[in-house]
């Protein structure tokens, strides 16, 4: 059964080629991989964030409050209107992210979009609860889809503790057009070549084996958002075409 609550501190680094392949050659004493990440491969991930026509949610974002959240459909790869995936929102307060989670048919989630109806009775089992949460804010703002990302991700868990897990993200793709999780995946690169994203998560403190890892590869902390980094970009296109 999937996770559908998750509170936890989540950091983020950038890896290059040297400090990702370093990584994946000590991570099997400690950590255990995904099990979608099979034979050693990366397992696909694809979003639709939501947002206002004016991009309210990612505007206040960006200017770092105390508060803040998102709501994004998220599949594990390209889908058909009749799989499942999961709507979620995201909530990040004074450090610590609440991400809750329901299950919905892509068909019937992208008719909940066009009319702000939940489902009296949806196809598949879903969280009350978090969705009377989701459907509160799809309402204040409202909401509709606005981006699409994806990314291919190699996931692990650390041995016997469940609470810190590591990912690690390549091939960070985004769009403004054709947002739809049942179409493949393309659109801009968000990172250069032989960049990685790692987030590092956990309720508690780090292991320090990873902390020692971190400090040997002179690894910091970045402040880096998919959503964030795109909408960034998004405006400085913009502003350049408005310029001509």
């Amino acid at each position: 059964m999937a996770i559908e609550v998750f509170n936890r501190r989540e950091v983020k680094y950038m890896l290059c080629d040297d400090d990702k392949e370093a990584l994946l050659s000590i991570i099997g004493t400690y950590m255990d991989a995904d099990a979608f990440n099979k034979d050693g491969k990366t397992y696909p991930i694809s979003n639709l964030y939501l947002d206002t026509p004016s991009d309210e949610l990612i505007r206040k974002s960006l200017e770092k409050p105390i508060f803040k959240e998102k709501i994004r459909l998220r599949s594990y790869g390209q889908v058909s209107l009749s799989d499942k995936v999961f709507l979620e929102s995201k909530k990040k307060f004074e450090g610590v992210v609440n991400k809750r989670r329901t299950n919905f048919l892509l068909g019937e989630v992208y008719n909940y979009f066009d009319d702000l109806r939940v489902p009296e009775k949806p196809s598949v089992k879903q969280n009350a609860q978090v969705m009377r949460e989701i459907d509160y804010i799809m309402h204040f703002y409202p909401l509709k889809p606005r981006v699409f990302i994806s990314y291919d991700r190699l996931a692990f868990f650390e041995k016997n503790n469940s609470d810190f897990r590591l990912t690690i993200d390549t091939n960070i793709q985004t769009r403004r057009e054709n947002l739809r999780l049942d179409s493949p995946s393309y659109g801009e690169q968000l990172l250069k070549a032989g960049q990685y994203l790692m987030e590092a998560k956990a309720f508690r403190a780090f292991p320090l084996w990873f902390v020692r890892f971190l400090s040997q590869r002179r690894i910091f902390q970045v402040s880096f958002s998919k959503y964030g980094t795109e909408y960034k970009r998004f405006c400085e296109k913009k502003s350049k075409n408005q310029s001509f």
